[in-house]
């Protein structure tokens, strides 16, 4: 029997229409559940179970009069903790900042309350969400539900770790480098980054994206019509679009998608990785795509003059600050940044330049295939203690090769898990489509989702 906590949107909107269930009740439900997870894996900050309540008993009046604000009223919906809200302090994962309440919500949490969404808590990040995991100076150790011993990865790491562990249909994560696709991967659910510009941010950054992380790619869909409605704040959002983002019908016959099993440099793939995602690239070809390997977009000296660029960039922010308070960010973020002190401004504009030259070989390789498979993440796993993959700041970004060439050239791609490792953790698979063309990610998403059956054993309570 389906718990409801496990309820789609499209179960949860049916529900409420025929009033055989409230946003109220859904709520109590899902509060409940939360308060047996959280001790294990901490994934939320600024948690309001009472102002959640409010808000859903709102909701359910207005359902009950026939009347909701829009398709995602009385759905819950955690934001990631850099997501602006009025009244509430954007920590930025770190002790080294300031706790002043934000002026005004961000583009996302705008759009969230105007369909009537209950934002019920922000999710965790690492300092400056620069780090692929839950470690944070400021906020708890967020932890894997697959397995707390281990990461759920990051920068999104309590939103990925809220999705998994079932706190509600909708997460929303940001994502500059792999921060929502890679959690996603290591997590076992779907993440999606659209094309640049699709979601309004604010603040914007090169290569900065919002995104839904979500159990299924139809609950992914239905966030999008809300989050991708334009918003003046954001200089790069995309015009008002009549996209049916539900509509995730497709024929692959004929399609030419590439095979990428090598991502050019970073940590070597491990094999039960390589593994599943060529049998899923196989899955497509049964079903008549033409898959084709193609060679990697990424080199090291791109990833490297990337490296040069962020230090050189987040040194000059710390700079700004006392030394009792850089002296509170978290050693492996501190260490990596300093770095940038030794970089000279001419070196960091070269590595600046070498977001162009990922570009473009993004673009190079999309005028030979429609879409491109990868692994996500190149290892199954990593102890939820560890900063990173490496755990050593001088080697910070060697597992983000296969993720972060398609922020740069602000193509839209996904997460989907693809199998499972001998560990019991969860193995994902990317899927990259051209720049603009959101819906084939969701698309090619849904009919490889459906082949799979999705994932129907998600972590069970803890005890």
């Amino acid at each position: 029997m389906t718990e409801p906590t496990d309820l789609s949107i499209r179960d949860l909107r049916r529900q409420f229409a025929d009033k055989s269930l409230s946003p109220s009740e859904y709520w109590l439900a899902l509060e409940t559940h939360i308060e047996a997870w959280e001790p294990t894996i901490a994934a939320l900050y600024a948690y309001d179970p009472e102002d959640a309540r409010k808000q859903a008993a709102a909701s359910t009046e207005r359902w009950a009069k026939g009347a909701p604000l829009g398709t995602l009223d009385g759905i819950p919906v955690t934001l990631k903790e850099l997501i602006a809200t009025k009244g509430q302090p954007v920590p930025l994962g770190t002790a080294a900042v300031e706790l002043i309440p934000a002026a005004e919500d961000a583009p996302i949490a705008t759009r969230m309350r105007e369909d009537g969404a209950v934002i019920f808590a922000k999710t965790t990040c690492p300092d400056y969400g620069m780090l692929s995991s839950g470690l944070s100076s400021f906020h708890k150790l967020s932890r894997n539900p697959w397995d707390p011993s281990q990461n759920p990865g990051g920068s999104s790491a309590g939103a990925s770790a809220a999705a998994a562990a079932g706190y509600g249909p909708l997460h929303i994560g940001t994502d500059i480098g792999g921060s929502i696709r890679l959690p996603a991967g290591w997590t076992g659910i779907f993440g999606f980054k659209p094309s640049n510009g699709r979601i309004p941010i604010d603040p914007y950054y090169l290569g900065r994206c919002a995104g839904p992380m979500t159990r299924t790619v139809e609950d992914a869909a239905f966030s999008m019509a809300t989050l991708s409605r334009p918003d003046w704040r954001d200089s790069t959002s995309l015009q008002p679009n009549g996209i049916d983002w539900t509509d995730l019908d497709i024929d692959v016959r004929g399609m030419k998608i590439g095979l990428m099993l090598d991502a050019g440099c970073g940590l070597p793939v491990e094999d039960e990785i390589r593994d599943a995602v060529a049998a899923a690239a196989k899955r497509f070809e049964e079903a008549g795509a033409i898959i084709v390997d193609v060679a990697p977009v990424l080199t090291r000296q791109m990833l490297d003059g990337l490296d040069a660029f962020w230090r050189a960039r987040f040194w000059g922010d710390m700079t700004a600050l006392s030394e009792e308070r850089r002296n509170s960010i978290l050693p492996y973020i501190y260490s990596w940044a300093k770095g940038g002190a030794e970089i000279s401004g001419v070196d960091a504009v070269r590595g600046f330049n070498q977001t162009y030259e990922m570009r473009k070989s993004c673009a190079k390789l999309f005028a030979e295939v429609d879409a491109v498979l990868s692994p996500t993440n190149p290892i199954v796993s990593y102890p939820a203690e560890w900063a990173s993959p490496t755990n050593d700041p001088a080697r910070p970004f060697e597992h983000i090769a296969f993720t972060v060439p398609w922020n740069m050239s602000e193509q839209p791609a996904a997460s989907i898990n693809c199998g499972f490792s001998r560990s019991g953790m969860p193995i994902g698979m990317q899927i990259v489509g051209p720049r603009f063309d959101d819906m084939l990610v969701l698309r090619l998403s849904k009919v490889f989702e459906d082949w799979s059956g999705g994932v129907t054993n998600w972590p069970k309570r803890p005890a």
